[in-house]
Parts: C-alpha cells; sequence; structure tokens
C-alpha cells in the first residue's frame, strides 16, 4: 500500500495530465479532447476514457476484465484488491493494486486518500449467500467514500434478481440467492439517495459464463427479462455504461440476446 500511495501521489497527478495513449485513438475518433481534467466531456463520453482516472473495486473475472479494457482506452486504472492473489496479473496491465477491504472504514479511507483526480469508481464487489456483508456493507461504504470525495459517477455491477427484477429468476434460484440479493439491493438504494452528489449507473448481469465473449450481451430497462451473459461481454457493456452520458442515473439488466428466457419480446438499450 504504501509503494501504491508514492505512486498515486503528485508526481504521478502531474505525469498523467501530460501523457497521452495512442491506444485510445480508435474510441475517440472523430472527437475532440481536452487536456484540462475538469473539461473532458464531449457529445460521446461522460469524460475522456483516455487519462481518466478509475478506481476498480472487486477481484472477480469480470472486475479483471474491466479493468484490462480500460487500460486499452488509456485510463489510468487502480485495483482495491483483499489479497495479493492476482497483483502480478493487474500490474502486468500496468494497473495499480491497493489492498483493503472495502468493509473496513480505515481501508476506505486510505485508499481515497491515495488517489488524486479519481473520476469514477466501478464495484464488481460481492460476497456468498453465506456472507453476503461485502454485497451490502462493502459497496455501501464505497459508494459513502466516493460520494464524499466528488467522483463523478459509480457504476455498481450487481444481480439479475435484485429490487424491482425480483421475480425475473425462477423462484428456486431466487431463494438460494436471497441473502445476497438484498444485500445488493441495499447498495442500490443508497446509491441512488447520493445522486444528487454523484451520478450512478446499475448494472445487474444474469447468471455470469466463463466462456469467450459472444457480443451478444445487451442492455434492457425490462425487469422481468433474465438468462445468462458471458463475463467479457458484461465488462464491455460496464466500460459503455461508464462512459455514456446517456446512462446516467440508469438501472440496466444485462443478458445474452441469445440466451434469454423471456417468453415475449423486449426492448433493449443502445448507448
Amino acid at each position: 500500500a504504501a509503494s501504491c500511495g508514492a505512486a498515486a501521489g503528485p508526481a504521478m497527478a502531474e505525469h498523467r495530465r501530460g501523457w497521452r495513449s495512442a491506444r485510445v485513438a480508435p474510441y475517440l475518433a472523430g472527437h475532440s479532447r481536452r487536456r484540462d481534467l475538469s473539461a473532458r466531456a464531449s457529445d460521446q463520453y461522460v469524460f475522456d476514457p483516455d487519462n481518466s482516472s478509475i478506481l476498480v473495486a472487486g477481484g472477480g473475472g469480470v472486475g479483471i476484465m474491466v479493468t484490462r479494457m480500460l487500460k486499452d482506452m488509456g485510463a489510468w486504472v487502480w485495483m482495491l484488491q483483499r489479497n495479493d492473489d492476482r497483483r502480478s496479473e493487474i500490474e502486468s496491465m500496468m494497473a495499480i493494486v491497493i489492498n483493503g477491504d472495502a468493509r473496513n472504514d480505515e481501508d476506505i479511507e486510505r485508499v481515497f486518500d491515495e488517489i488524486d483526480d479519481l473520476d469514477a469508481v466501478v464495484s464488481t464487489i460481492g460476497g456468498s449467500p453465506a456472507d453476503p456483508s461485502s454485497d451490502g456493507m462493502g459497496n455501501i461504504k464505497l459508494i459513502e467514500a466516493a460520494a464524499a470525495k466528488g467522483v463523478k459517477r459509480f457504476v455498481l455491477v450487481t444481480s439479475i434478481g435484485t429490487g424491482d427484477s425480483k421475480d425475473a429468476p425462477p423462484a428456486q434460484v431466487y431463494d438460494v440467492l436471497k441473502p445476497v440479493l438484498l444485500e445488493k439491493e441495499k447498495a442500490e438504494e443508497r446509491l441512488k439517495e447520493l445522486s444528487d452528489k454523484m451520478e450512478f449507473v446499475i448494472v445487474r448481469p444474469g447468471g455470469l459464463k466463463s466462456e469467450p465473449k459472444t457480443d451478444n450481451g445487451v442492455l434492457t430497462k425490462d425487469t422481468s427479462v433474465c438468462g445468462p451473459i458471458h463475463r467479457e461481454d458484461v465488462a464491455s457493456l460496464v466500460c459503455k455504461c461508464l462512459f455514456s452520458p446517456n446512462s446516467a442515473n440508469q438501472v440496466y439488466s444485462a443478458v445474452d440476446k441469445e440466451q434469454t428466457q423471456a417468453a415475449a419480446s423486449y426492448e433493449t438499450v443502445e448507448l
């Protein structure tokens, strides 16, 4: 953590202000970019992905994939990790590891103190039915700290079955996941309560699959839709939500359009 603090201090902040990544060019073709970090919005983006500062919380597959995509877009990415199990993988992407537990007040305070000019937070934090405290308490502490820090946007990845999508999954699936889903709902509600201070996007994926992406992942506001989706497709949708001006303060379900369990057609959202 000490080395992260040194790397994330004023010297790094100054360095990144002058650094531009050629890798982001395909994403920004035809759009002007401003170097002023306080004014990097465009018609396509809430803020310019290139040179933005993003905290990704959560050590699972979706979080790692989001980090890789953000790095390819030229962003500066910090990853909040409970342990060092994936440190080498994360650092090989030139992302920065900060060790800590989102449920711990001191850890959260230290994380936000170490990052200058933080634009956004993406949380994929989750627990298990046996211990869902990360889904609720962990995410809520992260949300409240981000709002206090002045973060522009918070993307929270929860699950179909949360909140008003309770009836979407089969009853037996909901019953198994109920402890987790109820905690995720608490986090969603707290995030909505702070929308006057920080924009939010909530992404609720269906059942996660580990196979390579299909590029069939879609977003919908239809709370009755249920179905699986590949982790890499979720990560792609999360990155779109992170930067799109049209996703502000929206709640989406995310599914593979070829694998949904909806009997009727449903509308998808294009960002």
